[in-house]
């Protein structure tokens, strides 16, 4: 006699065509590939990502890394997009304040603290560090995603009449993130001693991109 409730169960179950299978198992195995090249980026920087000690890490071919990405270019950008979705985390959990002056604090040190603690995915996405990779529009996007925080409080800010003419939204964005970017770049190439100091600088120079684009706090 069949049990009713396994009759109603095995009829329910989606089973996964073969095609569905493959892929789904390319997909695991491009991630585990994705995530030794994040080891290697974080524990020995951007210049100990290469195909061949990917393939080292995962015990497997360099053939079947050139099978899954093409070439390290394709690696990179998916390494681009991992790190877009670490700065979006470092930006959401920035604190929150009504006052979009102390938010675009928060968020400028939010950013600072993204540059220190995965200054290899940084060196990646914003210093050039793979020559050959350049951004693609999928690459773009997820910076403009990771960058959604900073988007809206300029957004509200703009709405509340705190940012004067004639800057527009992009403007804004360019000014603020070239101006941080100029910092940490700075000190990434040992222009500004230690990390104190450069953390100064930035500071000061955060102050004075927020008070110049907002220059009336109340």
């Amino acid at each position: 006699m069949n049990d009713p409730d396994s009759s109603s169960l095995a009829s329910t179950r989606k089973v996964k065509t073969y095609q569905e299978a493959r892929l789904q198992n390319i997909e695991n195995l491009r991630k585990l590939v994705v995530d030794a090249a994040a080891a290697l980026l974080q524990e020995e920087g951007p210049e100990a990502v290469t195909v061949r000690k990917v393939a080292q890490k995962m015990d497997c071919s360099t053939k079947i890394i050139y099978s899954l990405f093409v070439n390290k270019e394709g690696l990179a950008q998916q390494l681009y997009l991992e790190g877009c979705k670490i700065l979006a985390n470092e930006l959401e959990g920035a604190p929150k304040s009504a006052d979009p002056v102390q938010q675009f604090l928060n968020l400028g040190e939010a950013f600072w603290q993204f540059g220190q603690r995965y200054s290899s995915y940084y060196k990646l996405m914003f210093g050039g560090a793979f020559a050959d990779f350049k951004p693609d529009e999928e690459s773009m996007q997820g910076t403009v995603t990771a960058m959604r925080q900073l988007l809206t409080v300029i957004h509200n800010a703009q709405e509340q009449g705190r940012i004067p003419g004639p800057y527009d939204t992009d403007s804004v964005v360019r000014i603020f993130w070239a101006s941080l970017h100029g910092v940490i770049h700075l000190y990434l190439g040992g222009h500004l001693g230690d990390i104190h100091s450069a953390q100064t600088v930035y500071r000061q120079t955060l102050s004075l991109v927020v008070n110049s684009l907002m220059p009336n706090r109340s």
